[in-house]
Order: structure tokens, then sequence, then C-alpha cells
């Protein structure tokens, strides 16, 4: 009851503008070399996300320089519905397929927080049923494209709290934030604010993307 009274009350970040300068249009340009696809979390605003996808794109155009970017809004409602998860994790897929027939050279950077980090888990075959937020899967990246998903970025990932963690073929592309007594990730975790700070990572997590671009 705690973790749903404290996601509702992420609704008051509505009202925060973003002010991150290079954050890029909602919308993938066409066939840039990387494209960012970013869901974002419970209510989070921003262009890709306040907390985490702005910060994330912004730090990898300074470490990614000689390559396009481009950045994806994942579509889904982001709210406390029991079929928002679902939504974004059926977007990612049908964004992916589309952007890869569109743009045979495009590879792609997944960027997920809190709820968003269950919407890139269900999209890369780990379900989030069950977790904070969570759903079945509803649809996963095809077999033939996942050679160009080159990173996979989470951020208070709400699966880790069952202790669950991305797993096969991904598992070495992926890097998962949570912070110390993050509720969300952390099982018995009581620090609420912690779910918060994780632009802190945003640079770490570009370092880690650009290794594999």
């Amino acid at each position: 009851m705690r973790i749903r009274s404290f996601l509702a009350a992420l609704s008051l970040l509505g009202g925060v503008a973003s002010a991150v300068l290079t954050a890029p249009a909602a919308s993938a340009a066409a066939c840039s070399d990387i494209d960012v696809v970013a869901a974002r979390g419970t209510f989070e605003p921003g262009t890709l996300g306040l907390i985490v996808g702005d910060p994330v794109y912004s730090a990898l155009q300074r470490k990614l320089t000689g390559k396009s970017l481009s950045g994806y809004k994942v579509n889904y409602p982001a709210d406390l519905s029991l079929t928002s998860a679902a939504q974004g994790n059926a977007d990612v897929v049908n964004h992916v397929r589309s952007q890869a027939a569109a743009c045979p050279n495009q590879r792609f950077v997944l960027v997920g927080y809190s709820q968003g980090a269950n919407v890139v888990d269900n999209s890369i075959g780990v379900s989030s049923a069950g977790a904070v937020v969570g759903s079945p899967i509803v649809a996963t990246i095809p077999a033939a494209l996942e050679p160009r998903v080159a990173a996979v970025l989470l951020f208070g990932n709400p699966i880790r709290a069952l202790g669950k963690s991305v797993t096969g073929v991904y598992q070495s592309r992926t890097v998962d934030f949570c912070a110390h007594g993050d509720p969300i990730c952390e099982n018995g975790g009581g620090d609420v604010l912690a779910h918060l700070g994780y632009t802190a990572n945003a640079d770490a997590a570009a370092v880690f993307a650009a290794g594999r671009v």
C-alpha cells in the first residue's frame, strides 16, 4: 500500500517543467545511426522522461560523437491502470520492428525507468508480471532483430524486488541501476526519495551504452 501511494504521489511531477536543452523531439528521426527508445516512469514528465530519459539522451549525445541519434518516447499511458505496461510493451516492439524495416543499419538503445523498466523487460522477453505496475508479456522483439539492440539501460526496475533480473542473450548488454533503499526495486526498501535520484546515473549508463555501440 505504501508503494502504491508513493506511485500516486508521483503525479505531482506532472507539474514540473522539463529543462533538458539537448532533449530530442519525441518521434524518431528517419534512419539515424542510433535510435534511443525510452519508456518513462509512472507519471514522469519530460520529452523522453525528466528523471532518466532526457538526461540519458543528453549523455549519449556527448559520448557518441560522430554518430547520429534519434529519440523515441514510448507511447503508453505510464499510469496505474492494469494495462499500462502492456501497452508500452506492444509499442516498443512495434516501433523497433518498423524502424528496423525502414532503416537496415539502425541500432537501438532501450531505456526504461520504473514502470518503463517493466515495459522494456517485457519487450526483451523478461516478464514483469507480479511486479509493481508490471504486466504479462504481450510482445517481444523478434530474434532476428536482437543483435541490433546495442544496449539496455534500466533504472529502478520493479522486477528486482521480486528477485528477478535480465538474463539470456540481453544480459551482457544490460545495466540495471537500483539505488539503495529504493522500495520499487529493492525488496524492503524504505527510502522513497531514492527512486527519484536516477539522473545521477545517466552518465554511467551512457558510458556503458557507448562501449557497446
